[in-house]
This record gives structure tokens, sequence and C-alpha cells, in this order.
């Protein structure tokens, strides 16, 4: 597989993404439904952003890993949030350091939505390629 990331700009790198992802001879595609604050009994979790996101990114890692993939070939994430200010002001260190973590380059997309299924106020939904 080949990759190769795409920014005209540098401002970017900062919000730990990249504008464009451009993926060459790619041997299969995992396509990961929104993973959430969801505890392994099926349970919503109805903890604050912060701690829900966490939990997110947990359920997210294992499920690429568990289907043979490695979360740093995310190519594109999209976040579904009920909040962007409160995202954007209390969680995205968190977010920051998961994308450092994996030496991740992917592009991305931060979406305010209205709700979530139950108690739940993020949603992280990828697309990963090996």
């Amino acid at each position: 597989m080949e990759k190769r990331e795409f920014s005209p700009w540098k401002w970017q790198d900062e919000l730990s993404y990249v504008q464009a992802v451009e993926v060459k001879n790619v041997q299969s595609t995992l396509y990961v439904s929104g993973q959430a604050a969801v505890h392994s009994d099926g349970t919503s979790s109805n903890a604050d952003m912060r701690t829900q996101l966490g939990l997110a990114i947990q359920n997210l890692e294992k499920v690429i890993s568990e289907a043979g993939y490695d979360p740093k070939n995310i190519v594109r994430l999209t976040i579904y949030s009920t909040s962007s200010k409160e995202f954007i002001e209390n969680c995205f260190d968190i977010f920051k350091d998961f994308v450092a973590k994996h030496g991740m380059k992917q592009a991305l997309t931060l979406l305010q939505v209205v709700a979530l299924n139950e108690t739940l106020n993020i949603e992280l939904e990828a697309t990963v390629v090996k």
C-alpha cells in the first residue's frame, strides 16, 4: 500500500489532520461503523463528553485491531459530536494524543449533530486501509 498526504497549508498540522489522503495499491479497506462510548455489555455511557471520547477511542482501536488492521492506517475519520464547541474546548487534547499515539495522517470532518443514540454525545466513524 502507498499513502500520500496533501495539505497545501500548514495550519491544519496543529489540528492533527491533513487535507487529503491518496491511497494506492490497497490490499483491503475496512469501513468502521460509528464507535461511541458503549460499554462491552451494550450499555451507553452517561459520562461527560471527555470521558465518552476516551471510551469511544478505545472501542475504535479494538474494532480496528480485531479486524487485523492498524489505527495508523486510518485515512478518513468523521467525528460526530452533540457540541463542536465542547469537543474543541474540552476534548481536543485527547483527540490529538490519539492521533499522535498512532502517527495517523487522516482526512477529518467534525460534525455537530442534534443528538446521538441514548445518552451518547460523541461518535467516531473511520475508514482504514492496508
